[in-house]
């Protein structure tokens, strides 16, 4: 039997809109009444999340929240840290000089929250997806010990493609790197991702591997549809995360979590 499902946010459980259908919200309801652990693993600060676990009723002191990829992990109703891995000031003056040679914009979640060296469209449509403030800092006066969650390069797709081509393979090798939206390229702790964190979830609740379920789309959705014992690539994934997974199913407006959730835990 599944006991927990892990489910990514973006290109997932939401619509094309950012919405959730009232399918999808009364199955995972009655997933939740049959004792399965449903918990929301996004590449999002727990700000961009809260009101979903409001809507969703997964706020409770037995629900529990993965944000920023994995990064940090905790329960959705105390705050408690279950599983904290993040970087420091050091690593963001690193990848923005990297991301000066390399012309491409950048942005990261520190203690202030998103902050950027230069005011973009990327920068500001992560502040309206997550409805948190973007705050234009100078980066070269970030102390090098700050706490910094994830650092992000943004810009055009068509961007992003050829300024991966010249990143280094020393910084693949220090960091966890992900693809999280044509647009969007993270770094993290390298001891950080979702695959990661789930398996810290489910150690820290004594759930096993194979009675993992993990749904997502995208690039860091992989390793933890790899991790599973059931991995699932919606409809609408990349294509490297559906030749990963174990079961596609339908696509995020289609309501293919309720689909996954309705074949693999049994409700009707």
């Amino acid at each position: 039997m599944y006991k927990l499902i892990a489910i990514d946010m973006d290109g997932t459980l939401l619509r094309e809109d950012k919405t959730i259908s009232d399918r999808t919200k009364k199955v995972i309801a009655k997933a939740v009444q049959k004792g399965v652990k449903i918990v929301l693993a996004s590449g999002r600060p727990i700000e961009g999340l809260e009101r979903y676990l409001t809507e969703l009723k997964l706020d409770s002191k037995d629900d529990y929240v993965m944000s920023f990829n994995g990064s940090v992990i905790q329960n959705a109703c105390t705050k408690e840290i279950i599983s904290k891995n993040i970087l420091r000031g050091s690593h963001l003056k690193e990848l923005y000089a990297l991301s000066k040679t390399i012309g491409v914009n950048i942005h990261a979640f520190s203690n202030q929250g998103c902050i950027t060296p230069r005011m973009n469209e990327y920068s500001q449509l992560e502040g309206r997806i997550n409805g948190i403030e973007v705050h234009e800092v100078n980066f070269d006066t970030v102390s090098e010990e700050e706490d910094i969650i994830k650092i992000m390069f943004i810009d055009p797709e068509e961007v992003l493609e050829e300024a991966i081509k010249k990143i280094p393979q020393a910084i693949f090798e220090k960091y966890t790197v992900v693809r999280s939206a044509p647009f969007f390229l993270e770094f993290l702790n390298k001891a950080s991702s979702k695959g990661t964190g789930v398996k810290a979830l489910t150690e820290y609740l004594h759930i096993k591997q194979e009675e993992v379920i993990c749904i997502g789309d995208a690039g860091n959705d992989l390793d933890m549809i790899q991790f599973a014992g059931l991995g699932v690539a919606m409809g609408n994934a990349f294509d490297e995360v559906k030749e990963a997974a174990d079961y596609i199913t339908k696509n995020n407006d289609e309501d293919g979590v309720a689909h996954v959730i309705e074949k693999f835990i049994g409700i009707s």
